[in-house]
């Protein structure tokens, strides 16, 4: 394979390699967006569990606070009924001090069932918000995804394709030429520059006047030396003005 024929078949690769890596990042985006809507559904869901959790462990806690008072409100009675039994004052006054006890205990008891109260509302006015939030994302993902599911497989399999046609194409590229086209396309996303005035048409570089007055004088393969793109020469296209009278 002559130099020329080398040329045109990298300039085959090359374009075959834009066009793998537009698909790569339109399947990285598309899977991106779904994946990310996966997560927040997900993220949500755990949100629920576990303000769930919390809410009936509020609940528990207030319903126990409500038993207490229910037998301290019993055990009040029962000290006023012992009151009124009382037969001297010692008896009184001892009575007199476990009913302030009882009430006090119960004041606790409701301020801490209205605290109570108040927190599990204010979990429920989350549950509500969050659990709207994982519906919209939901059937979002109901309308969508079976879409996007579609149109990933689409890509995937185009991008298949055209990796066997670049299979065959790399394989008409001399071994150290395709090394090296590799190595730079690796890391610069491209590994094939041209030339026609002297600068690198990829890393807008000025070429030494002696490597470009080769690649000018016959067709070369060479390497850029700023930015090591596999470079050759294109001769200027010839603009032609039309001349009015």
């Amino acid at each position: 394979m002559t130099v020329v024929e080398q040329i045109k078949t990298l300039e085959e690769l090359a374009q075959i390699d834009a066009e793998l890596k537009v698909m790569a990042e339109e399947l990285a985006r598309e899977n991106s967006a779904l994946g990310t809507r996966k997560a927040s559904l997900q993220k949500l869901e755990e949100k629920l569990k576990s303000d769930r959790a919390q809410l009936s462990a509020i609940e528990k806690l207030k319903n126990d606070n409500v038993i207490e008072v229910r037998t301290m409100m019993q055990q009040i009675e029962h000290s006023r009924d012992k009151m009124n039994r009382s037969r001297t004052e010692r008896e009184t006054n001892a009575v007199q001090r476990e009913l302030e006890e009882l009430r006090k205990l119960m004041r606790d008891r409701e301020d801490e069932v209205g605290k109570l109260t108040t927190d599990a509302e204010n979990v429920k006015r989350v549950i509500d918000t969050t659990e709207t939030e994982a519906k919209a994302i939901a059937s979002d993902l109901g309308d969508t995804e079976g879409a996007i599911t579609t149109k990933l497989g689409s890509l995937e399999k185009a991008h298949a394709e055209k990796a066997k046609e670049r299979a065959r194409i790399a394989k008409q590229v001399q071994p150290m030429s395709l090394k090296r086209y590799d190595a730079v396309r690796v890391k610069r996303g491209s590994g094939l520059a041209s030339t026609t005035d002297g600068t690198c048409k990829a890393c807008n570089m000025s070429l030494p006047p002696q490597l470009y007055h080769r690649l000018r004088r016959e067709a070369l393969i060479e390497q850029c030396p700023s930015c090591n793109r596999l470079i050759y020469f294109v001769a200027p296209t010839a603009v032609t003005t039309d001349a009015k009278g």
